[in-house]
């Protein structure tokens, strides 16, 4: 038996940034903690699988949904604590990222300009560990709280207990599924030191001659960057990246230099190097290229874009093949960023 805060059969396609037309045999909007809780501590909810939903810009729906979606719906922002230096601001977990991004911007606090135009929600924001430009979301994350998926109950983590890395949390990991986000809380500094060590900013900044930036400066430069180099997923379906850039040792760069000497490294800790996975999937000849319904960007290969009625199946077989192709000419194993729900 459904509940009635339960509605049948809905099409995904509104839902997920790919614009897959997957149907979820339930779906629950949820725009209150109280009411996620309520839900959670109903025994007689028909379903065996559930998954949580924010902004699904980073989710790949390969078949129709058997179970039941908890999309979050909870908005919602307040200043929980200043001082002179910093604020804390607390956001509801469905709240656009990029509107917190701006939001914050037009107040002048810093720390979350750089993450200008990623698309989710904030919930979904540490989960990922966003990042973009020199810049991630755990340098300014102060806590979240978390309702548990089997008992219902409150939790909240603070940044050591959230085990952030590259692209990475608990919540991806040992928590996966087990917790769903709530409501976040940013630390913002009210007299920033800006990051402009990416590359691209340095070049815009001197292209503008810009002598002293502020954040709303270096939020506009990376709204333009991120707009000349991606496809708005409103007129073309896409999830942003779908492959993590892979971290391997200097010892494996050096090796791979000698045979791809054009090949791009960034040092990482403990001797590593990060190597963009758009330059590799360029490189084995997939930028551009359009298999039926699906293919990758043009002006950039690390996204995949679905040009109209792809399914998942042929996203995901798309993805696969890319991930062979790298693989067979760098021995490097792509990892989708993209969260795939089978």
């Amino acid at each position: 038996m459904f509940s009635s805060q339960i509605e049948k059969n809905v099409s995904l396609a509104p839902f997920n940034s790919l614009k897959v037309d997957a149907v979820a045999r339930g779906f629950a909007q949820i725009q209150s903690i109280e009411r996620l809780e309520n839900l959670l501590n109903n025994s007689s909810l028909p379903f065996d699988k559930k998954f949580v939903l924010g902004g699904g810009s980073n989710v790949l729906f390969v078949n129709d949904f058997e179970g039941l979606i908890i999309y979050i719906a909870i908005r919602g922002k307040e200043i929980v604590q200043e001082t002179d230096d910093h604020v804390w601001l607390k956001v509801g977990a469905g709240e656009n990222w990029h509107n917190i991004v701006r939001y914050c911007v037009k107040n002048g606090w810093g720390g979350v300009e750089n993450l200008s135009l990623i698309p989710g929600t904030a919930g979904a924001a540490p989960i990922q560990n966003i990042g973009a430009y020199g810049a991630e979301l755990q340098e300014v994350f102060d806590s979240l709280t978390a309702v548990e998926m089997q008992t219902g109950k409150r939790r909240t983590y603070d940044k050591e207990a959230c085990n952030f890395g590259y692209r990475d949390s608990i919540f991806k990991q040992e928590l996966k599924g087990e917790v769903i986000v709530t409501n976040v809380t940013l630390k913002l500094a009210k007299n920033p030191v800006l990051n402009t060590s990416y590359g691209a900013l340095k070049e815009k900044i001197d292209e503008r001659d810009i002598a002293d930036p502020t954040v709303a400066d270096i939020s506009d430069i990376v709204i333009e960057i991120r707009q000349s180099k991606l496809p708005d997923p409103s007129t073309l379906g896409n999830a942003g990246s779908f492959f993590k850039n892979p971290v391997i040792t200097n010892d494996a760069y050096e090796n791979l230099k000698k045979s791809h000497s054009a090949m791009p490294g960034y040092d990482m800790k403990n001797a590593r190097k990060k190597v963009p996975a758009g330059w590799l999937i360029e490189q084995a000849g997939w930028k551009g290229k359009v298999v039926g319904s699906v293919g990758t960007y043009r002006q950039q290969a690390l996204v995949i874009v679905n040009h109209g009625g792809a399914t998942g199946k042929e996203i995901l077989a798309l993805s696969q093949e890319i991930q062979k192709s790298v693989k067979q000419m760098f021995d490097i194993a792509l990892v989708p960023e993209v969260n795939i729900v089978k």
